[in-house]
């Protein structure tokens, strides 16, 4: 009569653990590094909101710098930067309803505020201008803040 051979399967379960401890790292690679792409997209996502409107501001800024070309005003409980001030047609940036807002009108038009086309979300933005310098102040919806100091070019001559 023949023996059988004594099989052993540890050797397969050792593979398979191995397999499996192998498998639990690369889960925990792979969740640590989604972890942490979610918290740089936010972070990205927060200083985008936080900084687009002004940087925003800054360049309809610049591109109506002109003697009396750019003029803040109070409306209601709103502040509005008005540019192109003095001209026939006039645009008005300001914050209404959660929004960034931008308006083109004839100057002669009584401003509306619900009409202007929204831009970014915001909760508020405060404006002065005084002796040439624009100050900006606006506060993105999740409360950041961000400020923006702007010295016009044609400073002496702008309409306050």
């Amino acid at each position: 009569m023949r023996r059988k051979p004594i099989q052993h399967h540890i050797d397969g379960l050792a593979a398979l653990l191995l397999f499996g401890v192998f498998a639990a790292c690369i889960l925990a690679v792979l969740l640590t590094g989604a972890d942490a792409y979610r918290r740089l997209t936010q972070r990205d996502q927060a200083s985008y909101d936080r900084r687009t409107g002004t940087q925003y501001i800054a360049t309809r800024v610049r591109q109506a710098d002109r003697q009396d070309g750019v003029a803040v005003e109070r409306f209601g409980d709103t502040d509005v930067l008005i540019l192109g001030a003095g001209e026939e047609y006039v645009t008005y940036v300001y914050c209404w309803d959660g929004w960034l807002m931008e308006l083109y009108s004839w100057s002669e038009e009584p401003l509306v505020l619900e009409n202007g086309w929204q831009l970014l979300e915001a909760e508020e933005m405060k404006l002065s201008l005084e002796g040439g310098l624009l100050t900006v102040h606006i506060t993105a919806l999740g409360g950041g803040q961000d400020s923006l100091l702007l010295s016009l070019r044609s400073g002496e001559g702008a309409a306050t």
